[in-house]
């Protein structure tokens, strides 16, 4: 594999746009992979971890563009290296026609919020060692912020949620992957309609899944507020959440509220809970893979985002059909009596963390220990985030796949040749996978994804096997890609569709035990045989 580097210097793009010109460059060269980072320490790290530093780029400072271009072909290196160089000057403001030049856009904030009357937030998506500052500047024009920005130092964090709270405006994130604030999507978002049902979530993927199940059965969301993951944490103490609750407290439209994050810290989560006791509103509490705990007054503890939505749901008043309970083991016999004894392991090839999370929760309460890069316990850490180990699930969205490359909801290249990679292994019983739909997601998934799962069935196929795909959508009928046309490629081409991340690891997990008991029950009556 030949690789090239060089720099764009003095030239700021924020991730946002760097992922979209390396995307660009890939569809519209065919190169193996393009990767854009602006020159800070950091992601100078995340290049050597990935085996992409080079003397090259040693140089570059955190004004500077690294450009690394990877392929087989030097010819495709070379074009694809003019067509990122192309599209970042590109970007930038043009003449137009005759003597006249284009407005440039705003560069400042200061600036935006002079041409933007009424702006009340500011979506930052900056690199993170310059995030902090600025959000500082947002919040002294007097702005909320939603902080897309990762690799925010913890103590930067603190600071500025602590200014905005004097201010008494709102901090979301640093990380913050989705929000809907007053209707308007921000981030990774899907469209839903307006209702009763306010969020606060420490979980991206986990806030998606929920709001979207909530329109599914026919309840809205007033507000999704999101706090980023560390908001948790004993250093922050839950400055976000605790505000985004008091927000939507005081919310008219709010008469449900709903919280969705991976388990605080004991002492966080203990000042959440006494808070939520004295909201005056009904409020589910979701913290996935905390302790089970009985719910309580106007507390409702559920233990995964199926449930979360559904008792937000029936809680808000609905007169919608609640969702009808899956046959999970019914169906896993039909699956199983097509598989080969060999197949007894599930793998999930997930693009978010709470699904992921989600997934190993359902299995190990299944009797189903799971290896991934994101564990429940360092016990099922992978040595070798490119090696699935047994039963496995993957966080395709976590750093170490996603350096310098766009985010699976956007570009599958990962997710498909993990897929690739899974189907050729005869011990698999079945592959789960979600499709995240909405703004900020590929324009349309099922297109790329179809096909692949087509190809890597076939592959078990001509291996003699028969290989499940288990698919759920994240999504709704108001997102930018058609809903039900997605479903439908999806089926087209093989995949078995499910509702909800719950229902595709509950599936997995009953496959999984099915075979493990005929794998098992088979054992016994061999020894038996052998004894007589």
């Amino acid at each position: 594999m030949a690789i090239k580097s060089s720099i764009k210097p003095n030239m700021y793009k924020d991730s946002v746009s760097l992922m979209r010109i390396s995307q660009i460059a890939v569809s519209r060269t065919g190169v193996q992979r393009a990767t854009l980072l602006m020159g800070t320490g950091g992601n100078k790290e995340f290049l050597s971890q990935a085996g992409l530093m080079s003397p090259a780029l040693e140089g570059a400072k955190p004004s500077d563009i690294m450009i690394v271009v990877e392929d087989e072909s030097s010819e495709k290196i070379e074009a694809a290296e003019r067509e990122v160089h192309s599209l970042i000057v590109g970007e930038e403001p043009k003449a137009g026609a005759g003597d006249q030049v284009a407005e440039a856009p705003p560069r400042s904030i200061a600036a935006g919020v002079s041409i933007a009357d009424g702006a009340d937030l500011a979506l930052i998506s900056v690199p993170g060692p310059y995030a902090a500052a600025e959000a500082l500047k947002a919040l002294r024009q007097g702005l909320n912020v939603l902080l897309f920005s990762d690799n925010v130092p913890i103590e930067q964090e603190v600071a500025i949620k602590r200014v905005a709270a004097q201010k008494g405006r709102l901090v979301m994130g640093p990380d913050c992957g989705t929000a809907i604030i007053n209707g308007v999507p921000l981030g990774f978002a899907n469209v839903v309609r307006r209702g009763a049902i306010g969020l606060v979530g420490a979980s991206g993927t986990g806030l998606q899944e929920v709001m979207c199940e909530i329109h599914q059965l026919g309840q809205g969301v007033s507000q999704a507020i999101g706090t980023g993951s560390r908001d948790v944490y004993d250093k922050v103490g839950a400055i976000t959440m605790l505000q985004g609750l008091e927000l939507l407290a005081a919310d008219a439209s709010t008469r449900v509220i709903v919280i969705v994050s991976k388990p605080p810290a004991p002492a966080v989560q203990k000042q959440v809970l006494d808070r939520v006791a004295k909201l005056g509103k009904p409020v589910v509490v979701c913290f996935l893979g905390g302790e089970p705990a009985p719910s309580s007054g106007n507390v409702h503890r559920t233990a995964s985002l199926r449930e979360t939505a559904s008792k937000a749901v029936a809680l808000a008043g609905s007169s919608a059909a609640q969702p009808v309970a899956q046959q999970a083991d019914a169906l896993a016999a039909n699956i199983c009596a097509r598989l080969a004894p060999s197949q007894r392991y599930v793998r999930g090839l997930y693009s978010g963390g709470t699904f992921c999370l989600e997934a190993q929760l359902i299995w190990r309460d299944a009797g189903i220990h799971a290896f991934s890069n994101a564990p429940l316990a360092d016990a099922g850490r992978l040595t070798d985030v490119e090696k699935s180990v047994e039963h496995t699930a993957i966080d395709l969205g976590s750093d170490e796949f996603t350096v310098g490359r766009p985010h699976p909801m956007i570009d599958y290249g990962a997710r498909i040749d993990r897929l690739s990679k899974e189907a050729a292994d005869p011990s698999v019983a079945c592959i789960v996978m979600d499709v995240v739909l909405g703004y900020g997601s590929h324009p349309s998934p099922a297109e790329v994804l179809g096909p692949a799962i087509r190809e890597a069935k076939s592959l078990a196929k001509a291996a003699g096997r028969d290989l499940p795909v288990i698919c759920f959508v994240c999504g709704t009928d108001e997102d930018p890609q058609p809903f039900e046309s997605q479903k439908a490629t999806l089926e087209h081409a093989g995949a078995l569709l499910v509702a909800s991340s719950t229902d595709a690891a509950e599936l997995a997990a009953a496959i999984a035990t099915q075979m493990a008991n005929e794998s098992d029950a088979g054992r016994r009556v061999k020894q038996g045989g052998e004894r007589r």
